[in-house]
C-alpha cells in the first residue's frame, strides 16, 4: 500500500463519523470510496454531502466491497461488535470508535476476529494520537515528574438529556462512562496501566444508566487514581498527573489539550503549547494518520493504541460497572 491512497468505507452517518469523515477528505493520501447506514437514505444524503461515490442501505454491502481498504465503524457502540465483526469477518480492516465495545468479553471477541484473519484492527482513542497528549506521555516515560503517584481526570456535560436521549438508553449502552468516562479512564491507563483494584459509587437514572459516576482505581506499587464522569453537570473536564519530582497540570479538554503545565521541584513551572503546524486541537486527522501510517507498514495494530491496552481499559469499565450496578440488556449477572 505504499505511495498510494488508503481508500475508506465509513459505516454509519451521525455526527462523529461526519466529523471524521470531513477530516479525511481534506487529506491527500485518504480517499473516501464508501458509506453505508442501515437504511438507504441517511447514505445517500451521507455521500452527497462529502462526494463519496458508492452509498449503501445495508452493511453488508460495504463489508463485500473490495475497494475499501479500512472501514472507520462509527455506529452507536452497542452495535460494535456486530459491526466490526462483520467487516472483520470479510476482510475488512478496521477502526472502531470508543468505547471499543459495551464489554471486555465483546472487545475480547473482535481482538481474536482480528488476529485469526490477519486484519488491522484499532479503537478510535484519537485522544493518544493527539500530539499534545503524546507529549505528555512522553515527558512521564522519561521520568519529568519522578514516579507517577496519583491521577485526577474528569470529563462531565451539563445536560439535561431527555430519558429519550441515547445517553439515557440502556439498549444503546447509555450513561456517562461508556461515552464520557472512558477517556479519563484510558487517560489514567496510558500512564499507569490496568489497576490492580478498582471501587466505584454512582447515581443512576430511572433507566438504569449512570448519571455520574466516580471511581477509585489503585494499583500494587502505591499509585491511585481519581476518576469522574456525568450527563448531569459540566464539569473542568481537567486532569492532573503528579509524581514525586513534580506534577503536570492540563486544564479544559484534557484529551484534546491547547496547552499544559509542567511543575517541576526547584524549578520554574514550564508552559507547553500545542504547534500550529499540528492544526486544530480538535482535529482527528492525527488518528486517521496513524491508521494509514500501520496499514502502509503492513501493521495489524498501531503501537501509540495497543489491542491489549483497550482490552485492559475495557476490563476497568467492566469492573466500575459492577462496582455501581449497570448492566446493559442482554449482559449475564
Amino acid at each position: 500500500m505504499t505511495g498510494q491512497k488508503v481508500r475508506w468505507g465509513i459505516l454509519a452517518t451521525g455526527g462523529i463519523a461526519a466529523t471524521f469523515t470531513a477530516d479525511l477528505v481534506d487529506m491527500p493520501d485518504a480517499e473516501v470510496v464508501a458509506v453505508a447506514s442501515r437504511s438507504p437514505e441517511p447514505a445517500k444524503a451521507f455521500a452527497e454531502r462529502f462526494g463519496i461515490p458508492r452509498a449503501y442501505g445495508d452493511w453488508e454491502s460495504l463489508a463485500q466491497d473490495e475497494d475499501v481498504d479500512v472501514v472507520y465503524v462509527a455506529a452507536p457502540h452497542s452495535a460494535h461488535r456486530a459491526a466490526a465483526g462483520l467487516m472483520l469477518r470479510s476482510g475488512r480492516n478496521v477502526l472502531c470508535e470508543k468505547p471499543f465495545t459495551l464489554n471486555a468479553r465483546e472487545a475480547a471477541e473482535l481482538v481474536a476476529l482480528a488476529r485469526e484473519n490477519g486484519r488491522f484492527l484499532m479503537e478510535a482513542m484519537w485522544m493518544y494520537c493527539h500530539p499534545m497528549v503524546r507529549r505528555i506521555k512522553a515527558l512521564v516515560d522519561d521520568g519529568a515528574i519522578g514516579e507517577v503517584r496519583s491521577v485526577h481526570a474528569d470529563f462531565g456535560l451539563a445536560g439535561p438529556f431527555p430519558a429519550s436521549h441515547r445517553l439515557r438508553d440502556p439498549a444503546l449502552g447509555g450513561g456517562a462512562l461508556l461515552d464520557l468516562g472512558v477517556y479519563p479512564v484510558s487517560f489514567t491507563q496510558l500512564l499507569l496501566g490496568e489497576p490492580a483494584d478498582v471501587t466505584a459509587r454512582a447515581t443512576l437514572s430511572e433507566e438504569g444508566v449512570d448519571l455520574q459516576t466516580g471511581a477509585l482505581l489503585s494499583w500494587d506499587g502505591g499509585a491511585l487514581a481519581s476518576v469522574h464522569c456525568s450527563i448531569v453537570g459540566g464539569t473542568a473536564t481537567s486532569a492532573s498527573v503528579t509524581g514525586s519530582a513534580g506534577r503536570i497540570d492540563i486544564p479544559y479538554g484534557f484529551f484534546f489539550p491547547e496547552r499544559f503545565v509542567l511543575h517541576r521541584d526547584s524549578r520554574d513551572a514550564e508552559e507547553f503549547t500545542a504547534d500550529p503546524a499540528d492544526g486544530p486541537r480538535n482535529s482527528l486527522k492525527h488518528e486517521a494518520a496513524e491508521v494509514m501510517r500501520a496499514l502502509r507498514a503492513g501493521e495489524t495494530e498501531s503501537p501509540l493504541v495497543p489491542l491489549d491496552g483497550t482490552l485492559a481499559v475495557m476490563r476497568t469499565l467492566d469492573a466500575i460497572r459492577d462496582r455501581v450496578g449497570v448492566r446493559y440488556p442482554g449482559e449475564a449477572g
